[in-house]
Order: structure tokens, then C-alpha cells, then sequence
């Protein structure tokens, strides 16, 4: 029997869904922007539906069409030309718009630690939307509340600073395999670059999973693909729930990869299990404390599977993107500036001659140290951090309406010559000699590469051991200069890195 639907029913259902969408769309926007108006926060005004969207793509591209007339590390004009020209038009903090949602760029280090302190919750991570979900799923950077604390407890186990002392062999392994690869290419010229992605792929799939990078090559590759997608639709504005009824290429291809990725990392699981079962050993690496959370019988703390594989989906990519970022850029510091390279190879001769790096060793590295600081400093590996309002909250004398997103850059921070002085756009390492704080002048919030507060990375300490151990061994047997093929393009798909990679010529020492 067919169920009649009156045709009035039908038109108010459509009035209403119309009324929503406007509301999204057009009255919500319309009413943050007085409020905050109100307030003194200005900035570009909305346009209807893509907001500010148009425009900051088009500085973007503007911006990276070309590579760097030399080698400058004035990058953040380059990288966040939208802050940079809008910081200084409309202040320290103004807001702009991203689509319909309404972004509040905040500069002003006060305001910033009440933000990165997150009392009583008032700024929580973002949602994971559309292809960043696909990319990181749910991953510890983007749980919250109980799920976050039991996330956050387990990764820390698994990173802390005795686990990180028994992954030091098979992180020197792994580089020793990339220095197998170099030992023909004396007086030659290497791609660093692509180098290092496998060096850290390596190390985070044998320190993490108990595998190699062979095994996890299929998942790396998939989510080197995810993140071309991802940020060439980062300023992307789709009307909303048209997904439902057309998807464009990139979303398709997207879908793909998402369920690619879970596969292959079910695949790792079952593997593990199995090998587990039958050796009835236990690997205590974060797989391990994953499995056991998810086998476990304790109720309270037990994961799903699909947590395990967000979590793995995580590492994969964050162990491995972030610190290819940052290391590459060491790299590409110490070829330019060969006197550097000098003191600290000095410095690694030193302290363990040609024999591997320790725990001990590496905490003596000071000169290093101070080089992968500055390395931070100038090339975060993540430029912006994001945080959201989910409810009316007082910042400071500001008071922020709901359903706004909060941005804060530390490539900005980082490139502030109040902060950091007149010399702010040079390398100069000997600013760290007294630590943090006095680099900082006292505002240790002026350096964030690895975040702030209780959402620190909690992979801060392994980013750096893997570093050190690198930058140490590679130095050990190889004096390296920049190549003259090398091209400076500086460029931010997810993080923040080389466009056209990095070539040095290598010599044996």
C-alpha cells in the first residue's frame, strides 16, 4: 500500500531545509562578523559562500608559482601570505573566512598560551572533515576527552624515554641502510629528500610496527597521495550535502585510498597477531600496546578495531612526515652553511669518534642541538595549528561566539623579529646556546614546531632522537655542499616541504 504525502508536508520540509542552509551559509556568518566587529576584530569581509576562499587561494598560488629568487628563509609571506598581508592590515588578531566558517587568526602570545592551556576545554582540537578524516581518521591528534586521555596514556608508554633508549639499534639499522645507498655517490649528487622519506618511513615502520619500510611501502604511497588531495582542495568550498548525489574525482579517488589504507593496515595487524600466537611473544612497540588494548578484557580502556587502525593510520603518516620535513631542512642548513656543519661534525668526532650513537652520546650533542632547533625554527614542519570554540567563551577581554575556529602559526611566530630580533630571517644556531626560554627573551610560547600544552606531540622526543642518530651517522662519513641544480620552493600541501626535493653533492671524510 503507498503512503500519501501531502504536498504541504513536502513545501514546509523544503522551507526548512532552505532555512538551514541559509542559516549556514548566510545569517550565522552575517551575525559573527558584527559581533566580532563589535569587539575591534576586523578583517576581510564574507563573501557568500566561499568567504575569503577565492582569495587566499589565488595568493597561494601566486605566491609558490615560482621558486625563491635565492636562498632566503623569509618563507612565511610565501607560505601564509593571507596572515601575512591581513596581520598587518588589520592587526595581531583579525578574522577571515574559511567557506562559511568564520577563522580567528590569533598572533598575540597571551591570548595564545590561554588558547594551547585549554582550561576547562574551551578549545579543543578541530573535527576532522572530508579528506584530512580520510587522511588521519580519529587518530590521537584529533580524539578529545576520555578516548584522548587513554590514547595519549598508551602512546606515551610506548614513546617514553626507556622505550626510546631500545628503538636507538633499529633506528641506527635504518640509517645505516640509507648510507649503503650512498657509499658509490662520493663527489656525486643525491636527492636527499626522497631519501630521507624512505629513511623515515623505515625507522617509524620497525621502532613502531615491528616491521620495515618494504612492508609498509603500499600504505606510505597511499598516503603520500592523500595528501596531494588533501591540499590541493584545502581551500576547496563544496555546497553542503551535495556529496550525496555527485562526487568530484578527487573524492572518489580519495574513498579509494581511505579503504586501500585500512586493508593494508588490517593486513599489518593480522600478520602481527598471528606471529604473536604462534611465538607467544608479546612486542611491546605501539602495534603491540594497541593489540593489547584492543584484545585486553579491562572494559574501560578497550579499543576497537577501527581505533586501531586510525592510530596506525596516525603514526604511519605523522612518524614519518613531520620528521622528513625536519630533517630535510637540517640537511639543506648544514649544505649551505658548511662552517656550521664543521662544528658540529667536530662535535660528533668528538663524542663518539666512528663508533654508533647511544642514549649518552646523543644527550651530549649540544652544537647539534642548538643546529636542529634553529632547523625548527626557521622550517616548522607544521606551520598552522587549529583549535575550535565550541560553546560562547571569554579570551581574555574577548568574548567568542560558538562554531568559530581559532588558527594559530607558528611559522609566523617563529619569523617575528620582536620576538626574535632583527637577525630573526638568518640561521643562526649560537640563539639556542642558552636554551628556549633565552632564545625567546623569556616567551618559550614563541617556539612551537612540536605544539604547546597538553596537546605536545607526544612524539617530540622521538623526532629528535631520529634526528640526531641521522644527522650524526651522516656526518660521521660524508662532508656535503649544496647542489647548483637545487631549487628553492619552499611549500605547504599538509607540511611544509621542498617542491622540487633536495640535491647536495656528497663527499667522503
Amino acid at each position: 500500500m503507498l503512503m500519501y504525502i501531502p504536498l504541504g508536508f513536502l513545501f514546509i520540509c523544503l522551507l526548512v531545509t532552505i532555512f538551514r542552509i541559509l542559516g549556514r551559509i548566510w545569517w550565522t556568518p552575517m551575525h559573527v562578523q558584527y559581533q566580532m566587529r563589535s569587539q575591534g576584530i576586523n578583517g576581510p569581509s564574507y563573501e557568500f559562500l566561499h568567504g575569503n576562499t577565492k582569495e587566499i587561494s589565488e595568493m597561494r598560488r601566486n605566491c609558490t608559482s615560482q621558486a625563491m629568487d635565492d636562498l632566503s628563509h623569509d618563507i612565511f609571506p610565501r607560505i601564509l601570505p593571507h596572515i601575512h598581508s591581513w596581520r598587518n592590515s588589520y592587526g595581531a588578531n583579525f578574522l577571515n573566512w574559511i567557506g562559511p566558517k568564520a577563522q580567528l587568526v590569533i598572533t598575540e602570545l597571551d591570548h595564545i598560551k590561554d588558547i594551547l592551556n585549554n582550561k576547562d576545554d574551551n578549545f579543543p582540537k578541530i573535527d576532522r572533515e572530508g579528506y584530512s578524516k580520510k587522511l588521519l581518521g580519529d587518530g590521537l591528534p584529533a580524539s578529545k576527552g576520555e578516548k584522548w586521555a587513554n590514547m595519549r596514556k598508551l602512546a606515551s608508554h610506548a614513546f617514553h624515554a626507556e622505550s626510546l633508549k631500545n628503538m636507538i639499534p633499529e633506528m641506527i639499522t635504518s640509517v645505516e641502510t640509507m648510507l649503503e645507498k650512498w657509499k658509490d655517490f662520493d663527489e656525486k649528487e643525491v636527492e636527499v629528500f626522497q631519501d630521507v622519506r624512505i629513511l623515515t618511513s623505515d625507522i617509524i615502520s620497525r621502532t613502531a610496527f615491528g616491521s620495515n619500510y618494504l612492508e609498509g611501502k603500499e600504505i606510505f604511497e597511499m598516503l603520500s597521495k592523500l595528501v596531494l588531495i588533501v591540499g590541493r582542495n584545502a581551500h576547496t568550498i563544496r555546497v553542503p550535502g551535495i556529496s550525496r548525489f555527485w562526487r568530484t574525482e578527487d573524492e572518489i579517488e580519495s574513498n579509494k585510498l581511505e579503504e586501500g589504507i585500512k586493508d593494508s593496515i588490517i593486513q599489518i595487524i593480522k600478520k602481527r597477531q598471528q606471529a604473536e600466537h604462534e611465538e607467544r611473544v608479546d612486542k611491546m612497540d605501539f602495534l603491540g600496546k594497541l593489540l593489547e588494548a584492543h584484545d585486553g578484557t579491562d572494559k574501560r580502556n578497550k579499543i576497537l578495531l577501527q581505533d586501531v587502525v586510525d592510530e596506525c593510520k596516525t603514526f604511519y603518516f605523522a612518524g614519518h612526515e613531520t620528521t622528513t620535513s625536519f630533517l630535510g631542512w637540517t640537511i639543506l642548513l648544514l649544505a649551505i652553511h658548511g662552517d656550521w656543519q664543521a662544528r658540529v661534525r667536530k662535535e660528533v668526532k668528538a663524542l663518539i669518534g666512528q663508533e654508533h650513537p647511544n642514549a649518552h652520546s646523543l644527550s651530549r650533542m649540544k652544537i647539534l642541538n642548538m643546529i636542529l632547533e634553529e632547523s625548527l625554527r626557521l622550517y616548522p614542519p607544521v606551520p598552522a595549528i587549529r583549535r575550535k570554540v565550541t560553546k560562547q567563551v571569554q579570551l581574555k577581554k574577548l568574548v567568542l561566539p560558538p562554531h568559530l575556529e581559532l588558527c594559530i602559526s607558528p611559522l609566523e611566530l617563529h619569523h617575528d623579529p620582536k620576538i626574535w630580533g632583527e637577525d630573526v630571517l638568518f640561521f643562526k644556531p649560537e640563539r639556542f646556546d642558552g636554551g628556549v626560554v633565552k632564545a625567546t627573551n623569556n616567551n618559550p610560547l614563541s617556539f612551537l614546531p612540536f605544539g604547546f600544552g597538553p596537546r605536545t606531540c607526544v612524539g617530540l622526543n622521538f623526532a629528535i632522537t631520529e634526528a640526531k642518530i641521522a644527522v650524526s651517522m651522516i656526518l660521521q662519513r660524508y662532508m656535503f655542499t649544496l647542489s647548483p641544480g637545487y631549487i628553492h620552493s619552499p611549500v605547504h600541501p599538509f607540511t611544509l616541504r621542498p617542491q622540487h626535493g633536495i640535491q647536495v653533492i656528497l663527499y667522503k671524510v
